[in-house]
């Protein structure tokens, strides 16, 4: 699969500001890219005023969070401390450990995979500082993790309660990372913890080959437990660890079975049909810029596609064993789903504390 290079990720062109040198470079290279990221750039800034979902009390609590990630962020990378092992390591004890440890601190689900230079980005793009360099130191590791998010408030998508969980499971993923990533490092060991706004790697290839789940049609990582109502961390490391295999529990067959993802998306950004050979692996891929125009438009981050997904409700796990090959489970989860829901779940009332 051909490595995605961090520079065309819309979060990265809405940092290029017009006379950087990352905007003329970037631009020159991609000159097709420009009209629509100008469109967005006049447009009300994510939970700003003139946002569909605008409150004065409430929105700047987004924006809290993601301002308390950007501040700590710089903290994902530091030098291995002096080997306290002398480098004698059982990687099966210490897998153990190291899972125990990620739950401990509040992680749902854990894996280990492999690390492969296709799950790296090829080249950043998030920072002035470290734009177009390129990605080449690989650890032979990955530790993922998965925090589910609260139902009741992904349900309310696209309100800002849906923001605001979506928040604070990227600083829960941010904070479990950090003391992985610290834990290995007083070990002797190299570890980096890729959280919001510091990623170097696609996070849900990893969770997929740690065994957490399948991608499905709205490009998430959809996990038998929470479906795609996860926020997901990464630490990667040299640390010898023990991996776990990927998981196939069904997805590809019931999400060619759904669809209500590409029903109930706002931006038509989902693809309906089955998956196509996109880059050299066979998959659905949305459309990142219409996804993201209703984001701006709204002034949160949507969620309705995990709001609206089945496996984001209680499925039993009956069902759910039997996806891969039965057609009549498939079915039947749908019409509980609709039975339960209509074509989703919508809770419109904020939460008491809101």
């Amino acid at each position: 699969m051909r490595r995605i290079d961090e520079r065309d990720i819309i979060f990265s062109r809405m940092n290029y500001r017009k006379g950087s040198p990352e905007y003329t470079d970037y631009y020159k290279r991609n000159p097709e890219k420009q009209s629509i990221d100008e469109e967005f750039r006049a447009m009300p800034d994510m939970g700003g005023k003139g946002t569909a979902t605008y409150d004065p009390l409430i929105s700047p609590l987004v924006n809290a969070c993601f301002e308390f990630l950007g501040d700590i962020k710089h903290l994902s990378e530091k030098t291995a401390k002096t080997s306290a092992t002398d480098g004698k390591i059982d990687s099966r004890s210490m897998t153990a450990r190291i899972k125990g440890i990620a739950q401990f601190f509040r992680a749902d689900l854990v894996g280990i995979t492999r690390m492969h230079k296709t799950y790296y980005y090829s080249h950043r793009g998030r920072e002035p500082q470290t734009y177009g360099e390129e990605i080449d130191n690989f650890h032979k590791y990955g530790i993922v993790f998965a925090l589910e998010m609260d139902k009741s408030m992904i349900f309310r998508a696209p309100q800002l309660p849906e923001a605001i969980t979506v928040s604070k499971g990227y600083i829960d993923a941010a904070v479990i990372g950090m003391v992985l990533a610290y834990y290995i490092r007083e070990l002797g060991f190299e570890a980096r913890n890729h959280m919001d706004g510091n990623y170097l790697v696609v996070a849900p290839l990893l969770a997929r080959d740690a065994g957490l789940g399948e991608i499905g049609r709205n490009g998430l990582l959809i996990t038998p437990q929470f479906g795609p109502r996860v926020r997901l961390g990464v630490v990667t490391t040299n640390l010898p660890l023990d991996t776990d295999r990927p998981t196939d529990f069904g997805i590809a067959q019931f999400c060619r079975d759904c669809e209500k993802c590409v029903k109930t998306c706002p931006g038509k950004a989902i693809p309906s049909g089955p998956p196509g050979e996109i880059d050299g692996a066979k998959r659905w891929k949305i459309n990142a810029e219409e996804c993201y125009r209703k984001w701006r438009a709204l002034g949160t981050d949507c969620g309705i596609c995990l709001a609206a997904c089945p496996f984001s409700d209680d499925i039993p796990k009956s069902l759910v064993d039997q996806i891969k090959d039965s057609e009549t489970a498939r079915k039947e989860i749908l019409v509980r789903h609709n039975r339960k829901h209509g074509i989703r779940p919508y809770i419109k009332e904020k939460p008491p504390w809101l």
